[in-house]
């Protein structure tokens, strides 16, 4: 059964903000969502997830997930080798601080859409959009 903690409107600006920071880069940013982190881990939850979303398939190994288990209250941000080459080091950690600061108070929505924000701009720093560039991932919200 789906679960989705957000309204319909808080949906749209989760996929509005994907969409927004794929039209500057090459990089594809997925969100998933599920109600309970399947194992204790939120990174080992999210590197299945990033392989079952088929992420590490891109063209430039640079896909971003956003991977919230709201109801345990656990999150994890990963990026593929690609990006994760890229960035400074400091990145993964600092983005981690802002959604965490977001959804201590609840605000999932928002802390996701300023989350996805700062990695399209990295995104668009070391992957700029190419003319001939495709979207070879759905912008939409994937739920367990």
């Amino acid at each position: 059964m789906q679960t989705n903690p957000f309204t319909p409107d808080e949906q749209k600006r989760i996929v509005e903000a994907i969409r927004q920071a794929e039209k500057a880069t090459s990089g594809e940013i997925r969100v998933h969502v599920e109600p309970h982190c399947a194992n204790a881990d939120p990174i080992q939850r999210a590197i299945e997830v990033f392989a079952h979303l088929g992420m590490h398939q891109t063209k430039e190994q640079n896909g971003v997930l956003f991977y919230l288990a709201y109801t345990d209250r656990k999150f994890a941000v990963l990026g593929d080798k690609g990006i994760d080459a890229k960035v400074p080091n400091d990145f993964w950690g600092s983005t981690k601080d802002l959604l965490r600061s977001h959804f201590a108070t609840g605000k999932y929505a928002e802390g996701l859409s300023l989350g996805i924000e700062r990695a399209g701009q990295q995104l668009k720093q070391y992957f700029p959009y190419a003319s001939d560039d495709t979207n070879e991932l759905a912008d939409d919200i994937s739920f367990d």
